[in-house]
């Protein structure tokens, strides 16, 4: 990747860990079933990956559409889909970090964001946040992908070329919105980094 100096990531199902079959099982046994899949969702959830809904409304609209089961509960099932940091993306993401600016991109919300800190503990989110030159959460920038404004706000910030940037992600919705703003892409299918980055990028392993 010759041009490249500049490589965006999303996070779940690329760094992290996720199952969203996961939080589709939990929904569905405290009785929020058709709300939530992998490829479409209640606009409550847009609203709150958007900033544009607090976390307690949130909770509290679920609430109702449930037969009043505790916001802890919905909080617990909209979680469950967050899995694992994997040391091994960690350690790829600091030799990267060496020879490329890398920034993360992620459709997410402070519910889940909360979450993911406390799983993996301080020391690990400092390691995990000092590699990115800047983090964009979606319920932070006020929009997300696939909308264009998403990619164009790291683009315009940082003075990047969309020829030198390098974008993975695993939803196709993202990348072909990102290719359509001349950005090389990838789409990870196998959530796993690791291979994809040794075949494209040189890396020395020091």
């Amino acid at each position: 990747m010759k041009n490249t100096k500049a490589i965006i990531f999303d996070l779940g199902g690329v760094i992290l860990d996720i199952s969203y079959n996961e939080t589709i099982k939990k929904f569905k046994e405290i009785g929020l079933t058709n709300i939530y899949t992998s490829h479409s969702q209640h606009h409550l959830f847009n609203l709150l990956e958007t900033g544009r809904i607090e976390e307690d409304e949130f909770l509290l609209k679920l609430q109702k559409m449930t037969q009043n089961v505790s916001k802890e509960e919905i909080k617990f099932a909209w979680n469950s889909m967050i899995l694992n940091l994997p040391d091994k993306n960690l350690k790829l993401l600091s030799l990267l970090k060496k020879k490329y600016k890398l920034f993360l991109l992620s459709n997410t919300n402070n519910i889940h964001i909360n979450y993911f800190k406390d799983m993996i503990g301080q020391k690990k989110w400092d390691m995990f946040s000092d590699v990115f030159e800047k983090i964009y959460f979606s319920h932070k920038i006020g929009v997300r992908k696939p909308d264009f404004l998403s990619f164009q706000i790291i683009l315009d910030e940082n003075k990047l070329d969309p020829q030198d940037v390098f974008f993975i992600d695993d939803s196709s919705q993202h990348i072909n919105a990102a290719k359509k703003l001349e950005i090389a892409c990838f789409q990870l299918k196998d959530n796993n980094i690791s291979k994809l980055i040794s075949d494209r990028f040189q890396l020395t392993h020091h």
